[in-house]
């Protein structure tokens, strides 16, 4: 954590403190919050700081980190704490390109600052040795899907192509060097930018090391009515499965309408980030209070 750091600040990043009890925790369908209350309140605890970091640029900060815990319900095995620690950084006048370099820059200084080279350690049984040196690859989410033999992605339908993603696609993935899946479909935009001259992709990236997905990144869509429209999509979807309906976050909303300025972002699970640094095989090795202790 020291490393991580000294690694920000000396790119000249301030490092800030958000909310952990929020008000929204975000309306996406893979999403399931910790409710809470407070002074009589219905609150859940954050699933990501991205909406009150992004406030901050808003106001005018231009680069900002910081490492928070944040909560997932139902995750639960050797990759999943239903809490977790997380780096999050976003840069004004940057996109999703640059988020890569930064991902690739941080987890190579760790590295060398951690063994003296550029390798990690395996997981006996589990994961290789990774090199972690050189350049990584950044493979577009079709030929992700065509490389693993499924063919193009845009003939599934959206449940057909996530379902493929974790379980054939997501392993193909980074074994042996760090790879970044990049270019999701418009439908897996999240928050993401869609990619200027190719609508049907989004300008978002996710990065795999030894079969570990370690982040989620992209850039930041700055259109307020697009993002409603998104969230209303969302929320619609959760109504059809069942699941919770969170309250959108119309302070965000607000702050879009405002203008949000040119920006990219990635938050990094800094447990998995730990694992793959120390050769463990499941986070209860390298969290000291895992949930069953906590």
């Amino acid at each position: 954590m020291d490393a991580l750091r000294a690694f920000f600040r000396g790119l000249g990043f301030v490092e800030i403190e958000t909310p952990i009890v929020c008000t929204s925790p975000g309306v996406e369908t893979h999403l399931a919050a910790l409710e809470t209350k407070a002074c009589g309140h219905v609150k859940y605890l954050t699933t990501s700081p991205e909406f009150h970091m992004k406030r901050l640029l808003a106001v005018g900060f231009d680069k900002v980190f910081q490492v928070t815990k944040a909560f997932r319900d139902g995750e639960l095995g050797d990759r999943h704490n239903p809490e977790f620690s997380m780096v999050e950084w976003y840069r004004v006048d940057a996109d999703y390109n640059a988020m890569m370099d930064d991902t690739q820059a941080l987890l190579q200084f760790l590295t060398k600052t951690l063994w003296s080279s550029h390798v990690v350690p395996e997981a006996p049984g589990v994961r290789p040795a990774i090199d972690m040196g050189g350049r990584w690859g950044r493979i577009p989410f079709k030929v992700a899907f065509e490389r693993a033999g499924l063919g193009d992605p845009s003939a599934m339908d959206f449940d057909e192509r996530c379902l493929a993603l974790v379980d054939t696609v997501e392993g193909s993935i980074g074994r042996h060097a760090p790879e970044f899946l990049i270019e999701y479909p418009a439908d897996m935009a999240s928050l993401a930018l869609l990619k200027s001259g190719d609508p049907s992709v989004a300008e978002r990236f996710e990065c795999y090391a030894g079969g570990l997905e370690l982040c989620n990144g992209f850039s930041e869509l700055p259109d307020a009515d697009l993002y409603v429209e998104r969230c209303e999509a969302d929320l619609a979807a959760r109504t059809s499965m069942g699941l919770p309906l969170y309250p959108i976050d119309h302070r965000y909303v607000s702050m879009l309408r405002e203008g949000l300025p040119r920006c990219a972002g990635n938050a990094l699970g800094f447990d998995r980030v730990v694992m793959l640094l120390t050769g463990a095989a499941s986070l209860s090795e390298v969290i000291a209070f895992p949930f069953d202790q906590a």
